[in-house]
């Protein structure tokens, strides 16, 4: 299989309607390219409207959920009574600050005998831990809320009920048919749900049981002579995790985020002040959240304990904060090295697969890092655009993850091969699964058969989507003022992407081992750029050129300029027809 080197470059909206482009500039007070660009992205007037002002007093009403009047009056019972309360969270980024949002927001609620449990990775796997559930009515633990897991615990769930404990599920992945038999199951995809937005992340799922649980105590008259907590201090988690778990930033999640990460940028945590001095975070935005933040948080769970960023997060000091931090960002480091590794490995293994297998990967290694293999499995998802799947063999059995592209639903993926797995769970994009080492070459085998069914040989090409075309003329810094008030960009709101048609790159030069900057030229008008990585198509930007560009507002020294950042070039039609 070779690497895709091709990228077409696609109109997010083949046709879209500008009849009401005057509407939105003039009710919305919009440049003409913003308002194209919306427009394009089939936002109707009241929507943009919606998603411009993202205000948190538009959230639904948390009840909305399926189980949670029953998860909130048990809640508050114990609370109440002052019984044993355990949080059991996951081990990736949106476990860790469900777990840190509930544990936290549940003290602050006034819960007092608390406690927490993340599984470790490479000992207990993903899911509700049933040794930790022992453990909890060991010490006389009265009620179990999960966080980001749980929802296919069938067996843990009984585990619970036998040994007396009432077990809250909080989750958001893919539920299977039949719930497990506990207290309470609370997902937005539960088929019941009456909650306007499936899409939530783990830790989204929590903050709105705290949300729920405030307004059953309030309405209950508990905070009468005790503080009432404000449970937005607890969206700087939200956003982390959210972010980190890379679902759709559209509807909530993008309401929860964009406020969470002011929160972020503020820095109230003294854990998050410590994780961004050691990462050197300078602005916190989705790409400082998702390529530095995220991963040394993650790097615990990965090599470690999960449990360790947790700890970060909890931490009042700052000392022992930036202590903790330096070792995540140790781990991280640590992270990267086995990365490197297994990815030319799997690089070398992919060579070997058989001609046959054209639509999907499936690898496995001896030995591999559970921990690193969903990152590899992402890298060679840009590498060679099919749905991945890695698998680290331990003697007869295996645990791996997986990450999709465009257009193929890797949960369903799985459950159309579920006759060959142990267990599996996950959602659209990624995934995880474990299954014996006897039956890898027939889930291979059934796996690419499902996308098949699923992807055309164009699903296999990848597409740059753009929001069209204009000209240099049309931006200027209030424009771009503008186009950052539809971030935070991600999965779901991508950063918007315009073409700029016959350009003329001049003064190319190099920056740093492998940039260019050069000054944009269409007629009399010019706009400095830069293309990231790009040293290696140097001789593309000779004449006159397409450009595909994220424009951008550089900041520096306390001066504002416009900026292009280049995401990828082709000669001009002229040049192309000729």
């Amino acid at each position: 299989m070779e690497p895709v080197i091709e990228r077409l470059w696609v109109p997010r909206n083949e046709s879209p309607d500008f009849s009401t482009i005057e509407e939105f500039q003039e009710q919305l007070r919009l440049s003409s390219l913003v308002a194209r660009l919306l427009i394009g992205r089939e936002y109707s007037l009241e929507s943009a409207r919606e998603f411009l002002t993202a205000r948190l007093a538009d959230l639904p009403d948390p009840f909305l959920l399926p189980d949670m009047g029953l998860a909130v009056t048990r809640l508050q019972t114990a609370i109440e009574n002052g019984e044993k309360i355990a949080v059991h969270g996951d081990y990736d980024v949106d476990g860790i600050t469900g777990t840190v949002l509930l544990f936290a927001g549940l003290s602050a609620l006034g819960a007092h005998e608390l406690a927490y449990h993340i599984p470790l990775r490479l000992r207990d796997g993903y899911g509700l831990s049933a040794e930790a559930l022992k453990e909890a009515a060991g010490v006389g633990t009265q009620v179990v809320v999960s966080v980001d897991c749980g929802v296919s615990a069938h067996a843990e769930a009984e585990l619970a009920k036998e040994h007396g404990i009432d077990l809250i599920i909080t989750d958001h992945h893919q539920p299977p048919p039949i719930l497990p038999d506990a207290l309470a199951v609370i997902n937005p995809q539960r088929q019941d749900s009456n909650f306007p937005f499936q899409n939530l992340a783990g830790v989204g799922v929590a903050f709105f049981l705290l949300v729920a649980l405030r307004k059953h105590l309030r309405d209950a008259g508990w905070f009468a002579n005790r503080p009432e907590p404000d449970l937005r201090q607890y969206l700087d988690l939200v956003a982390l995790g959210t972010i980190a778990d890379l679902v759709p930033l559209q509807g909530i999640n993008r309401t929860l985020t964009r406020h969470g990460l002011a929160f972020l940028e503020a820095g109230h945590r003294v854990g998050v002040r410590a994780l961004k001095q050691v990462a050197g975070v300078k602005e916190v935005n989705c790409s400082s959240v998702g390529f530095q933040l995220a991963p040394r948080l993650n790097a615990a769970g990965r090599m470690e304990d999960a449990g360790l960023g947790v700890e970060l997060l909890l931490e009042q000091d700052m000392v022992r904060a930036l202590n903790a931090a330096r070792y995540l960002d140790q781990c991280n480091r640590e992270r990267r090295v086995l990365e490197k590794q297994t990815l030319q490995q799997a690089e070398a293994a992919v060579s070997a697969i058989s001609a046959d297998h054209t639509h999907s990967i499936v690898l496995a290694g001896e030995g591999w890092h559970p921990g690193v293999i969903g990152i590899v499995a992402s890298r060679l998802v840009d590498r060679y655009y099919r749905p991945t799947v890695l698998i680290s063999l331990d003697g007869d059995s295996g645990k791996g993850s997986a990450r999709s592209i465009r257009g193929y639903h890797l949960y369903h993926g799985l459950q159309a091969c579920a006759d060959h797995l142990a267990v599996f769970g996950g959602h659209e994009m990624a995934a995880g699964m474990s299954l014996n080492k006897d039956q890898l070459a027939d889930f291979a085998e059934a796996l690419e058969a499902h996308a098949r069914t699923k992807l055309s040989v164009d699903d296999l090409l990848p597409k740059l989507r753009h929001d069209g075309t204009l000209l240099l003329e049309e931006i200027d810094l209030e424009t771009l003022r503008q186009l950052d008030g539809l971030a935070p960009f991600g999965m779901g709101n991508p950063e918007p992407l315009l073409v700029i048609e016959s350009v003329r790159a001049m003064q190319v030069q190099v920056v740093g081992e492998s940039h260019l900057r050069f000054t944009a030229c269409q007629g009399a008008c010019s706009h400095p750029a830069i293309a990231f990585g790009m040293l290696e198509r140097r001789e593309e930007f000779q004449g006159e050129i397409d450009l595909l560009v994220a424009p951008q507002i550089n900041r520096f020294r306390g001066r504002e300029t416009v900026q292009l950042r280049v995401k990828d070039v082709r000669p001009s039609l002229e040049a192309r027809s000729g």
